[in-house]
């Protein structure tokens, strides 16, 4: 499902956000109607995708050293946080009718969503 991304817990917690994703927007769809809906389904699908970017890009390849691993990890943290200003910026100046409220509540929960990663074990040996 999460193309290149071997990280068993990143796998499942991009999983987990898709969920709460489309939870919070079946939610929304009922408080706010199609503009929620669909705002949900944005906030969520902007962590999303700079997830699995960065999931993708930490994964690709194996480390060989510490100072390796270390830059990588934070060229892929980097490139996660473009993405979502690029998002951000390309949803809120095109969308016109947004309902914010439904857009903030489900990127925010699909960061929570996503610090849970520390609890799923990684089966490699």
């Amino acid at each position: 499902m999460f193309v290149g991304v071997r990280s068993r817990p990143i796998r499942t917690v991009l999983r987990w956000q898709l969920i709460a994703t489309a939870a919070l927007t079946l939610t929304a769809a009922v408080l706010w109607g199609a503009h929620g809906a669909a705002s949900a389904a944005l906030g969520g699908l902007v962590n999303v995708t700079a997830g699995w970017v960065s999931g993708w890009m930490g994964t690709r390849r194996r480390m060989h050293d510490a100072g390796e691993a270390l830059r990588t990890m934070l060229r892929a943290e980097g490139t996660k946080i473009g993405l979502i200003i690029v998002q951000f910026w390309l949803v809120l100046a095109n969308y016109k009718e947004i309902v914010v409220a439904g857009f903030l509540t489900t990127f925010v929960l699909t960061v929570l969503v996503s610090t849970a990663a520390i609890a799923v074990k990684d089966t490699r040996g």
